[in-house]
């Protein structure tokens, strides 16, 4: 089973943590990843850095551009990863924009994440339908879950037809702006929360968007499996480096 499925299946609410790769330094990657795992992280979804990042926020562009300029390219992230499983164990999830994986060629992308071990891909700017079409059986071969986003205007005939599709969680954004823009969740989110989650869907939700600490998380995991944590802790990075990364874990699971 994928671990992702597997971790869904756990009885608890999800922390998944989103990092742009190479950024804040190139060679960083890896260490970020064992640091998560050891912090007591469920998931990890790493980012890669595209120069036209449409549903970003300034700090995730920001980490995004600087992690180029630092010389990340897809061939060096697959080089980073190479033996990631010979000490990680959570679901791991590249989340990047369509170009860059098909500039390396969509097979080939698909059959080095099994190599290396990754789970799952989000790919904001693949519609679901040219998916279902044209790459869902390539990405079903190499045992790759692929992770859709659902906003508070996405229609409920949408949502369904992406639950039909999906073999994992379904991505909540919790806004219909990009990420790292909110401050906290209204009646307005909360009333879409639950709104999807009485919709009984058979794939569960991890809301992302604007969770930057305990009293966000819990308010977006009250209705979902979990929450995602990205612009927050790309901020942390900036600030204080990859040495605090305990701390910044610690404050969402105490």
């Amino acid at each position: 089973m994928n671990r992702i499925n597997q971790k869904l299946q756990e009885d608890k609410k999800i922390l998944s943590i989103y990092f742009s790769a190479g950024y804040p330094n190139l060679n960083d990657t890896v260490q970020i990843i064992h640091d998560l795992e050891k912090s007591g992280v469920d998931m990890i979804e790493i980012g890669l850095p595209f120069s036209d990042p449409l549903a970003d926020g300034p700090t995730i562009q920001e980490s995004s551009t600087k992690a180029l300029e630092n010389g990340m390219t897809t061939k060096v992230l697959f080089e980073q990863l190479k033996n990631i499983r010979q000490t990680v164990k959570i679901p791991l999830v590249i989340m990047g924009y369509f170009n860059p994986i098909l500039q390396y060629g969509v097979e080939a992308f698909c059959k080095k994440c099994q190599e290396i071990g990754i789970d799952g891909l989000i790919i904001p700017d693949l519609p679901v339908d040219i998916y279902a079409e044209n790459y869902k059986e390539t990405f079903e071969k190499y045992g790759l879950i692929n992770i859709f986003l659902i906003t508070p205007q996405t229609s409920d005939e949408r949502i369904r037809y992406i639950d039909s599709v999906s073999n994992g969680f379904i991505y909540m954004v919790s806004s219909a702006s990009v990420t790292g823009s909110s401050s906290g969740f209204g009646n307005i989110q909360t009333n879409y929360f639950k709104r999807i989650s009485e919709m009984n869907l058979k794939n569960p939700q991890i809301v992302g968007f604007g969770i930057n600490n305990k009293e966000t998380f819990n308010q977006a995991t009250k209705f979902a499996k979990g929450a995602i944590i990205g612009s927050a802790f790309i901020n942390t990075l900036t600030s204080k480096g990859i040495s605090n990364i305990q701390i910044f874990i610690n404050s969402f699971l105490e």
